[in-house]
């Protein structure tokens, strides 16, 4: 690999923790918001879908626009907006009538920033001359999680030393890491994802393949697996330890993000040595046992541990499911990563989805819930040996 493309993973890396970021900064402050400028808990949980639903949508119009303007000017447009998006953030519910109104402008411009930048960052890696395409490509999303790991901790650390009301402060002070990444952007050497004179595949061309429905199907599942313990985290850490929301919050989520993070960081040191299909049939299995020790033990500390065990079992899913499918579809181009992206976010809907209305038919048994999800990671056990065994093309 020349020496300049480290500059780029570099700067992929970073933005993925800018998308971090995006997704797990304002979610800190709901009830800041809700006290401060008396915004119903109902409009502000509409933050959260609103956030997720334009990124959805930001996956499937970038196929009509990233390859025309290219991959650098799409990721500095990317960060230009999560830059407005977090300055807008500490501005406009003042100046707006509404002060809803307003964090609803902020988080649409920095949702198109994050939904773009999860649609290219993987391209921008795999495209890269790198030895080995597995280990980048779990290298870079373990950043996702610790750049969750950082926001959930050096904001709390801010809140306790200056108080959350200075919580605009801290806006601005992450908002420079995306100013400073777009800057890197502007610089550093950019590869082709398609060979010179070739052009990548169109969506109907990609639809036409079976082996690009069983991968469409292992996303689902990766996103499902993760998100469908993820969000419960923090209540099995209350009532697995004993403590209060505040340490739940920082025991739930930031443990489960750090395993998740360990395992992508594994591969991605030792992949060279490991069989892709091996460690993520491993991981399915492992992920199974997990939502087994959470739904079918009584004991809440297992329960907890559990989630950490999920946590570190769905880690290689995301991120090995999109190697795979750049191996299996080398012409895929932005089409196939911009669907694979949309795809995940589709499972991260499906798994609570799924695990909360299980819960409702049992009776608001969460457990029960939980037990349903299981059928996430047995079908993206399912979904490697098909594509390893009867899709091959």
């Amino acid at each position: 690999m020349e020496k300049d493309y480290h500059k780029t993973l570099l700067a992929c890396f970073t933005g993925y923790i800018v998308q971090a970021i995006v997704n797990n900064f304002v979610p800190l402050l709901f009830l800041t918001f809700h006290n401060t400028y008396g915004i119903p808990m109902t409009q502000i949980t509409l933050l959260i879908t609103f956030n997720f639903g334009l990124q959805l949508v930001m996956d499937l119009l970038s196929v009509t626009f990233v390859d025309r303007i290219g991959y650098r000017a799409s990721m500095v447009i990317a960060h230009i907006c999560a830059v407005l998006g977090f300055i807008l953030l500490t501005v406009l519910p003042e100046l707006c009538g509404s002060a809803f109104l307003g964090l609803f402008i902020a988080v649409a411009v920095y949702a198109v920033g994050g939904g773009l930048l999860e649609v290219l960052v993987s391209p921008v890696v795999e495209a890269c001359p790198t030895d080995n395409k597995e280990k980048a490509m779990s290298m870079l999303h373990s950043f996702y999680c610790w750049g969750h790991v950082a926001v959930v901790l050096v904001s709390t650390v801010f809140f306790q030393l200056f108080g959350i009301e200075n919580w605009k402060l801290m806006a601005l002070i992450w908002a420079v890491v995306p100013l400073a990444n777009m800057i890197l952007f502007t610089r550093v050497p950019m590869a082709s994802l398609i060979e010179e004179g070739e052009k990548g595949m169109s969506i109907q061309a990609l639809c036409r393949r079976k082996v690009f429905w069983v991968l469409i199907l292992m996303m689902v599942c990766s996103g499902a697996s993760e998100q469908a313990v993820s969000q419960w985290a923090s209540a099995f850490a209350e009532s697995g330890l004993g403590v209060g929301k505040a340490v739940g919050d920082l025991a739930g989520p930031m443990l489960f993000a750090a395993m998740m993070g360990s395992a992508r960081a594994f591969y991605g040191k030792y992949g060279d040595k490991i069989d892709l299909d091996r460690f993520m049939a491993g991981s399915s299995m492992l992920c199974i046992l997990a939502y087994l020790c959470i739904s079918l033990v009584p004991s809440p500390v297992v329960g907890f541990a559990g989630c950490a065990l999920c946590g570190l079992s769905v880690g290689i899913m995301w991120p090995g499911s999109f190697s795979k499918a750049a191996a299996a579809l080398p012409r895929g181009g932005t089409a196939l990563f911009a669907l694979l992206a949309l795809a995940g976010d589709l499972g991260c809907c499906a798994g609570p989805t799924v695990v909360g209305l299980a819960s409702g038919v049992m009776g608001d048994h969460l457990k029960m819930g939980i037990l349903a999800g299981t059928l996430f990671p047995a079908l993206l056990l399912a979904g490697i040996f098909l594509c390893k065994n009867r899709c091959k093309e």
